[in-house]
């Protein structure tokens, strides 16, 4: 484990703090916010994915085409890391493709974010999303740990077997149809039984799905709501658009891949709603795993018909939301513009360096 205070020693000889990121998942977003603040920037991509960030070139100074992603973790760049005083911003795809365990272990570059939460986003950690959900008293779906019990429509989130970054979920209503569903998933080569037997089997929520986005870090003044996006997903959007009498005659696995995202707003009367929830849970997660909560954090809910909130998902570093960045009423409503998460992060990365904090928002 790396020891916090190496990173501090590290972060505390830097100057002009630049912003690093890997080349994925919401890479632009983050670039983005950072030149807006007037950061440097450097990328590190995969060979053959470096095309977005060779065509919008104002957002990356640097661009790093690596064999594969996991090099970005090797000794020569993390002392060119540290040589130029980049910090490294993280999200979804850098922690699968790094992993936890390099992260958390070897990794020896300033991170804007805990480095020890990570892992708590994945259901089958000690401390996971679930308990920190039931510290703070959130509501999340039920759970039912032997797929025997299953007496009601579920969803059993499950890795992909090829794809580490994906989650193949799936429906079922009864334990024959979980056994005859993921006995054919494994079949086709699309989930794998050890992944099945970790698979969390949650209680269908109906309602209105919102992704409810927050920022916070130890120097903040508050927790910030940054906004609310949906996401889209294939192919079951598609299918869900066909009436039902096609839906019926149309013989189809479905998945929900995410591809895209599409922005939300929220009726003002539930908003009082929303903003607790974001405090009690960066509350329960700074008792939990100290420091708490660096940066920004995304409560993925459902809103029932009797108006209540239930968390399914919780993300613990950049969502891949930048619709957020063009679409949110509510960082005007606070800051008087409107912006997303990349740049949110860059403010307070600023803030930081003015102040001389910067050992206080990095582990």
């Amino acid at each position: 484990m790396i020891k916090s205070s190496e990173i501090k020693k590290i972060v505390n000889d830097y100057s002009d703090v630049k912003i690093g990121v890997l080349g994925s998942h919401s890479a632009l977003e983050i670039m983005d916010g950072a030149k807006d603040e007037d950061f440097q920037t450097r990328v590190f991509c995969q060979k053959g994915r470096e095309g977005p960030y060779q065509r919008f070139g104002r957002i990356a100074d640097e661009i790093t085409v690596l064999d594969k992603f996991k090099d970005m973790a090797s000794a020569k760049y993390q002392k060119e890391l540290r040589d130029s005083s980049t910090i490294i911003v993280p999200h979804r795809s850098l922690t699968v493709y790094l992993g936890y365990k390099t992260i958390e272990n070897s990794f020896k570059v300033p991170i804007f974010g805990n480095r020890k939460l990570f892992q708590a986003e994945e259901r089958t950690a000690r401390k996971s999303q679930y308990y920190l959900l039931e510290k703070a008293r959130i509501k999340y779906p039920k759970l039912f740990k032997d797929p025997r019990r299953i007496n009601k429509p579920c969803i059993v989130k499950v890795q992909e077997k090829k794809r580490p970054l994906e989650r193949a979920f799936f429906n079922v209503s009864s334990y024959k149809d979980y056994v005859t569903k993921s006995e054919e998933k494994i079949k086709q080569g699309i989930i794998a039984r050890k992944d099945l037997e970790k698979a969390s089997i949650e209680e269908l929520a109906i309602g209105t799905y919102m992704n409810f986005n927050f920022f916070h870090t130890p120097i903040s003044n508050q927790v910030d709501f940054i906004g609310i996006e949906r996401r889209l997903q294939t192919n079951i959007h598609d299918y869900n658009a066909l009436p039902a009498k096609e839906q019926l005659e149309i013989d189809i696995d479905l998945q929900n891949i995410e591809v895209g995202h599409t922005p939300a707003s929220i009726r003002e009367s539930l908003l009082e709603k929303v903003l607790k929830m974001g405090d009690k849970f960066v509350a329960a997660v700074k008792k939990e795993y100290a420091p708490g909560i660096i940066g920004p954090f995304s409560l993925q809910s459902v809103i029932t018909k009797d108006l209540e909130l239930i968390v399914y998902d919780v993300s613990l570093r950049v969502p891949g939301n930048p619709i957020v960045a063009t679409t949110s009423p509510y960082t005007k409503y606070q800051y008087g513009q409107t912006f997303g998460v990349g740049r949110r992060i860059a403010m307070e990365i600023k803030r930081a360096q003015e102040e001389d904090r910067l050992d206080e928002i990095v582990t």
